[in-house]
């Protein structure tokens, strides 16, 4: 079963709660999503490691619930 975009977006600002946080269903089928995360906990982090946290927050679903899911995330400016 999918994972509804409310229900990802609501984990994300939960593991990151003052990110400014942006969902895209790329493929509208709520199984192919983007996420635009900004927040200060990337700050000092490589790509890799930011990312790493996001998959983390995701308590393994990336993979089953959540089919896929592009990322973008950086710190604030």
């Amino acid at each position: 079963m999918p994972m509804p975009l409310h229900i990802l977006k609501a984990e994300l600002q939960s593991a990151f709660p003052d990110a400014e946080i942006e969902i895209q269903d790329l493929a509208g089928d709520g199984d192919h999503y983007k996420a635009i995360i900004v927040a200060r906990e990337f700050t000092g982090l490589s790509r890799v490691k930011q990312h790493k946290l996001v998959y983390e927050a995701l308590k393994g679903k990336v993979g089953g619930e959540l089919h896929a899911l592009a990322l973008e995330t950086r710190p604030p400016s």
